[in-house]
């Protein structure tokens, strides 16, 4: 099988289009004919360069209305299965994927990745008012995290509303299986400003959440496709906002959510990002050439 430093530009495009299309490494090293630590070394380049291209280019985003939530998954094991877990030093439990969505033009505005504790709400709150070119309207669901986050990252410079769903008793039929009790209503409430009754929801965003279980292998439940290394989850988040916001197609607007934002004038293309693997490659070992240089030798 061929080395992943020797890959053509075509295979490459394929693995990486094939990792944000739902296919496990497994699978993509078998369709591809590479080796499985091919396909990891490339998600893993892939998802350096993408989590630096998002922190530089989704800047000064001018948004109207901001919806925010978190969706879980697990890395290694389950977070009850984890103090019995094999390798401790990998079983890192419940993960929670943090999102602030542009519910005009759906660009993921921030993103983050660890617990669901006021911390890291904190961490995607602060993210995100730096992002941000001006006031918003701000929905989150009830989770009370989010309270002392938006206070703390925005202060009174928001209009801010919590959408809480209230939730009936799980069937007879349900108890006992994966699934969640009903949804029998919801309750608005304003928490700072002005925000706009009609647009409290967080319906575009928890539209977003199953495109992500869709679009990453690692989001299926009831698989074994799970990640096994926080690190590589986190890569294969960083890559999918990036083909989510700037190369894939929003079939609401037939732009690209960073098009109908306003931070490009085109499309980009899986290729794109392959280049942009390239150019750090060729920079970091440009720095190291010029390092080694710079060292004194002696006679």
């Amino acid at each position: 099988m061929p080395s992943m430093n020797k890959l053509p530009m075509e295979k490459r495009v394929q693995i990486l289009t094939m990792l944000v299309e739902g296919s496990s490494l497994r699978s993509i090293s078998r369709v591809c004919d590479v080796s499985i630590n091919t396909v990891t070394k490339l998600l893993v380049n892939a998802g350096a360069v993408c989590a630096a291209f998002h922190n530089e280019k989704v800047r000064d985003v001018k948004a109207k209305r901001i919806q925010c939530d978190e969706i879980w998954s697990f890395c290694y094991s389950k977070q009850k299965n984890v103090a019995n877990a094999k390798r401790k030093d990998v079983a890192y439990g419940d993960v929670w994927t943090w999102t602030g969505l542009d519910a005009e033009s759906k660009l993921i505005v921030s993103w983050m990745v660890g617990g669901r504790d006021g911390d890291y709400a904190m961490g995607l709150m602060d993210d995100l008012r730096n992002r941000l070119a001006n006031r918003v309207q701000l929905t989150t669901d009830g989770h009370r995290a989010y309270l002392d986050a938006v206070e703390g990252a925005f202060g009174g410079d928001i209009d801010y509303g919590m959408l809480v769903k209230l939730y009936g008793a799980a069937s007879e039929s349900a108890k006992g299986r994966y699934s969640p009790a009903e949804c029998i209503g919801a309750r608005k409430t304003r928490i700072e400003g002005n925000p706009d009754p009609a647009h409290i929801s967080t319906s575009y965003t928890e539209r977003h959440n199953l495109t992500m279980r869709m679009q990453m292998r690692r989001f299926t439940r009831l698989t074994n496709a799970f990640s096994k290394k926080i690190e590589n989850h986190c890569h294969s988040l960083a890559l999918y906002f990036v083909w989510y916001n700037w190369v894939r197609l929003h079939k609401a607007h037939k732009l690209s959510p960073a098009m109908v934002a306003g931070l490009t004038s085109k499309l980009m293309e899986m290729k794109d990002i392959v280049a942009l693997i390239d150019d750090a490659e060729m920079k970091a070992a440009i720095q190291k050439r010029g390092a080694a240089l710079s060292v004194p030798h002696s006679n």
